[in-house]
């Protein structure tokens, strides 16, 4: 919606406005790529209006820094005798799933951390071996589904079947406020049945690891209860053919904060053997109360509206972050139309909120405060 609003503007020659630069960038949602491209001096303009905040009425003058956390390992896969053994695949599903920075405060299930739960009271036990474990698709997603196939010997059929019933009977009760749209767990007993899985030591090094590594809220900023200050997303699990890589979005609006939880991944994943690194790192964009850009909005809205917009900072990560560190005296502000479940198969835009919004773009722009 912001692109279609630039564009739009850019093509309108009826709009009124100054000297203007449209700054598009690409692989904001899996990387950032493109704001880190961006070099300093490219840009002349001294404000920044930043089409991509999701909640028409509200302006956002700060946001939170981010870290990709990549854990890798390779192991040798063990041959195993299929005689006597049953091949499971246990699916989870239908999650509410969402954006990592926004609605991580809101108890929603991570179908990788449940998948843990289920493993650690299977394999872990002596009644199930791991032969895969795939899960989460996104870095900044919360995970919806996951899937895991294990090898079970036929004396202990009945009693891992009975410890899946009993673990999604746990999952579905502490959930059941929460995961309302269609939460599934599902075994299925397979044809074939594979001859190679995951060394014990190996496979129950992951399980533990995943079960100890923190998902979620870690702290809410002290000087406002209600914003996120630093969180994770324990987002995409690939285990499988000798290679396991996990994936984790570390948040925080504190520097120091996010490398607290970064080392905690590095010192528990590496006790199970993987390699840790960082990747991708960028700070926060500290909010400036006084700016005089957002003043200006703010008078402009409810002239428009009336009612003063609501202004304040986010736990999502914004390119004005990235871009705020080879431009540090450009003023800016974030704001866009409203958009619901980002980051699933539910995205969707509130159609009614794009008309205000982009009005609001056109009076902003005959309204930028004039610089020498």
């Amino acid at each position: 919606m912001g692109v279609a609003a630039a564009m739009a503007i850019i093509e309108d020659e009826t709009v009124e406005h100054g000297p203007i630069e449209v700054l598009i960038t690409r692989d904001e949602e899996t990387g950032m790529d493109g704001a880190f491209g961006l070099k300093a001096g490219e840009l002349k303009g001294k404000f920044l209006l930043n089409l991509d905040s999701e909640e028409e009425g509200e302006i956002t003058i700060g946001c939170a820094g981010g870290m990709d956390i990549h854990c890798r390992m390779e192991y040798q896969e063990m041959n195993v005798e299929p005689e006597d053994m049953l091949c499971y695949d246990i699916t989870i599903k239908g999650l509410l799933g969402g954006h990592s920075g926004i609605e991580i405060n809101k108890g929603r299930a991570n179908a990788n951390k449940l998948m843990a739960r289920l493993l650690f009271a299977t394999v872990n036990t002596k009644m199930a071996w791991l032969c895969s474990w795939h899960g989460g698709n996104m870095r900044n997603a919360i995970p919806r589904e996951c899937e895991a196939k294990v090898l079970v010997p036929q004396a202990m059929k009945e009693e891992f079947l009975a410890m899946v019933e009993k673990c999604k009977a746990t999952f579905m009760e502490e959930y059941k406020d929460i995961e309302t749209k269609g939460f599934q767990l599902t075994v299925t007993q397979m044809e074939r049945v594979p001859e190679k899985t995951i060394p014990e030591d190996i496979q129950e090094n992951l399980i533990n690891a995943v079960m100890a590594a923190h998902d979620g809220v870690l702290r809410y900023t002290p000087s406002m209860p209600d914003l996120v200050e630093t969180s994770c997303n324990l987002a995409i699990i690939d285990i499988a053919d000798g290679k396991a890589e996990i994936i984790t979005l570390a948040r925080s609006s504190q520097d120091s904060m996010k490398q607290y939880l970064c080392n905690q991944y590095i010192a528990c994943f590496s006790m199970a053997g993987m390699e840790v690194t960082l990747e991708g790192g960028y700070s926060g964009w500290q909010p400036n109360p006084k700016s005089p850009l957002v003043e200006m909005m703010s008078g402009i809205y409810e002239k428009m509206y009336g009612k003063r917009p609501v202004v304040g900072a986010c736990h999502a990560g914004l390119e004005c972050g990235i871009i705020g560190v080879n431009y540090p005296d450009m003023d800016m502000a974030s704001y866009g139309p409203t958009l619901v479940s980002p980051h699933t198969p539910n995205e969707a835009c509130h159609i009614p909120t794009v008309e205000r919004f982009y009005n609001f773009t056109l009076e902003i722009l005959k309204n930028i405060p004039k610089t020498k």
